[in-house]
């Protein structure tokens, strides 16, 4: 089975990602969604997690050869840079949401030279702004981004033109296709939901999918 369709059946199977097109759920935003992502989830079922890891490494392999540190997004991706750092032997940090207003005042946690190649790890691409903002921070620090290894993007095209503006790559191990095929082959949606669910995507702001 192909790496996208297994990590699907993981998230699937710990409850890491919520499907409810029926009962949608807010977002902080205001949206009404039929999928919810929680990706730590995946840090505390070990035979998921070692699946997540080991596809990140070799996405990491496959797409950023050159890669020489792994920078995680601040929390979610933070704990997967650890643990893929680790099996690839390479150096790892984070970057915070913004800089301590104390000691040091860092922004980026970790050793980072100018010029070294960096590959950004992140959880979940939504609009992309979180992984957009750690790329712009490690930039002006003078590293070279290679761009993104993330565990689920959902495919919105607000979040692709928003990569594709700043010039950054992201490569996903799953993304919303894969997930919704997989749930409708196992029954934890109904297939009529598969085109309702992937309506969402193309404008989440339009509530239209509901009907």
């Amino acid at each position: 089975m192909e790496l996208k369709k297994e990590i699907a059946e993981g998230l699937l199977s710990i409850g890491a990602v919520f499907l409810r097109p029926e009962e949608p759920f807010t977002w902080a935003s205001g949206i009404k969604s039929p999928i919810y992502c929680d990706n730590r989830l995946t840090l505390t079922a070990p035979e998921i997690r070692t699946k997540v890891e080991e596809g990140l490494v070799r996405t990491v392999k496959e797409n950023y050869p050159d890669c020489e540190v792994l920078m995680g997004t601040s929390t979610a991706g933070i704990a997967h840079a650890a643990i893929v750092g680790h099996l690839m032997n390479l150096p790892m940090g984070y970057v915070r949401s913004s800089a301590k207003d104390h000691g040091r005042t860092n922004q980026i946690e970790g050793k980072l030279l100018p010029g070294q190649k960096v590959v950004v790890i992140e959880d979940l691409i939504s609009t992309g702004g979180s992984a957009i903002d750690t790329v712009k921070v490690l930039r002006e620090a003078g590293a070279e981004v290679l761009g993104i290894a993330s565990i689920f993007t959902y495919g919105m095209k607000k979040g692709l033109d928003r990569m594709a503006e700043v010039g950054v790559k992201n490569v996903s191990l799953c993304d919303l296709d894969a997930l919704v095929e997989v749930a409708a082959e196992t029954g934890y949606i109904k297939k009529e939901d598969k085109e309702r669910i992937l309506k969402f995507r193309e404008d989440p702001a339009d509530e239209s999918w509901m009907k």
